[in-house]
């Protein structure tokens, strides 16, 4: 009785053979995953509709022109708001002292 248990061991069973089969398929898989993923990346990238030349620059200068004023808004903000705060400075003190 042990010799048969000893040989059922020995022989390789269906599982065993599943589990190299499955192993072998995951190898596989793992490169074709990155082959996949740049035939996707590929074919997404030719359905994009890039922009013309004369768009690019269109939209350049429309950026540099709202940046531009942007940035005078707030230059403007900042001249404003520190003559109202050196008013404030300048002549509160005056209020208290006459007290």
């Amino acid at each position: 009785m042990s010799d048969d248990k000893i040989e059922k061991l020995e022989t390789p069973t269906e599982a065993t053979t599943a589990a190299s089969k499955t192993s072998s398929k995951k190898k596989a898989k793992g490169s074709n995953r990155i082959a996949r993923w740049f035939r996707e990346m590929r074919s997404e990238l030719k359905k994009v509709v890039w922009p013309t030349p004369k768009q690019i620059v269109n939209n350049t200068l429309v950026s540099l022109t709202v940046m531009t004023c942007a940035a005078i808004a707030i230059w403007l903000l900042d001249l404003a708001a520190g003559q109202i705060f050196e008013a404030i400075r300048t002549y509160v003190p005056r209020l208290f002292t006459g007290w």
